[in-house]
């Protein structure tokens, strides 16, 4: 999601989006070669790394060499960015069911849904001023996660 970001705002020529981007991507590649260095299972670690890496650079080749028309680019990066930010956010709504069954969000963070409705909230603030919807749309998956916290509190788990 980074990556794209990044290369997304270099397209916009948006230093906000690249700085905070860069960032973000060197975090998260520290993330991944930690989790990939304490996995006791690192064959699949790894290979699942790698094939996340291969449709990086499939994603690189589609965006920058089959796409000639700059505009068109853009638009078509900034569409693949927001799909994928919303489905980041709600990545960790695999667990709905286990959630609505036990009518609990233990499993969720609050922390971790806090800051994320936070950031997208400023990043959909920022797309608005911007006038760009795809910055502006990225929020969505942030509010499901805040609902489910409301809808379900942590402490009314009766299944653990």
């Amino acid at each position: 999601s980074n990556l794209s970001w990044l290369g997304y705002g270099c397209l916009k020529q948006d230093w906000t989006l690249i700085a905070v981007n860069a960032v973000g991507a060197a975090l998260q590649t520290l993330y991944i070669l930690a989790y990939l260095y304490y996995s006791p299972a690192k064959r699949p670690v790894l290979l699942r790394s790698l094939l996340l890496l291969a449709v990086l650079a499939a994603g690189y080749v589609y965006f920058t060499l089959l796409i000639a028309d700059g505009r068109t680019r853009l638009a078509r990066l900034g569409l693949f960015c927001s799909v994928f930010t919303i489905s980041m956010y709600l990545s960790p709504l695999a667990d709905l069911a286990k959630i609505v069954r036990s009518k609990s969000t233990r499993c969720l963070s609050f922390p971790l849904t806090v800051t994320t409705f936070l950031a997208s909230t400023s990043w959909t603030l920022y797309g608005l001023q911007l006038h760009d919807p795809y910055i502006t749309v990225s929020w969505g998956g942030s509010v499901v996660r805040f609902w489910l916290f409301w809808r379900y509190p942590p402490g009314q788990d009766k299944s653990y």
